[in-house]
């Protein structure tokens, strides 16, 4: 019999892994999903957070990796709020994680140099693949597997979002512990806890990204619909 292992050696052995931890995980609990991740890969695991909240970062604190707390790696695009910002800084103070703060190749003047102003307004694509995507792709060339905090109530295309799957455009596994989770589930575990929150999320903001690119949701939209509001665009390329 192949074991975890010796499956982690190759891409087809991880791609298999990951497809069989979505079927035997899919009941599981996020902590469960989590340790199972953490037991497998080590410090070849990390979670990723945009500090909307810090939910998953709060569940990678109470899981055991040894001595070492679980990386948490945080994505600076510069173009984030400061109360995003501020999220991050608080988590990393008062968690028993590891913050690792990726940033692109070029700060915000110079792509203003190279690509012209605002190019998050003609060309919210390539702005995400340059300040968001590749920052990403570099970040995480260190590990075999990324948490993250998609949920599968946040929008039609996250419908379908396995708790453990295979990334095929990073080839890692990709855990989403809370993926079955609804917003209500977010709400009771963050009171049951005191989990740092974003502050914007009391302030109408549904989903928070960049601030050129992010504004206040209306009664009775999907979380998502602050998101590039008036394109067609609905994700950054992060996840598909």
């Amino acid at each position: 019999m192949t074991t975890a292992q010796e499956q982690q050696g190759t891409t087809e052995g991880l791609k298999a892994l990951a497809e069989q931890a979505g079927r035997d995980l899919e009941d599981a609990s996020a902590l469960e999903i989590l340790q199972w991740a953490v037991d497998t890969f080590g410090a070849k695991f990390c979670v990723t957070s945009s500090m909307e909240d810090a939910v998953v970062a709060h569940l990678a604190s109470r899981v055991l990796k040894g001595e070492a707390p679980v990386d948490v790696v945080f994505l600076d695009t510069g173009y984030h709020f400061p109360e995003t910002i501020g999220t991050r800084d608080a988590v990393e103070a008062v968690m028993d994680v590891n913050v690792i703060t990726l940033t692109p190749a070029q700060t915000v003047a110079e792509q203003d140099a190279e690509y012209g102003p605002k190019l998050h307004d003609r060309d919210p694509d390539l702005c995400c693949a340059l300040r968001k995507v590749k920052p990403l792709e570099e970040g995480l060339k260190g590990y075999q597997a990324w948490a993250t905090g998609l949920r599968r109530d946040e929008s039609p295309t996250r419908a379908n979002t396995p708790v453990v799957g295979w990334d095929e455009k990073r080839q890692k596994v990709k855990v989403s512990p809370i993926a079955r989770w609804t917003q209500d589930d977010v709400d009771a575990y963050v009171a049951e806890h005191g989990v740092l929150t974003n502050p914007l999320l009391t302030d109408g903001y549904a989903s928070i990204g960049c601030a050129p690119c992010t504004r206040r949701v209306l009664e009775g939209e999907d979380a998502r619909a602050g998101r590039w509001a008036g394109r067609a665009k609905t994700e950054c390329g992060l996840h598909g």
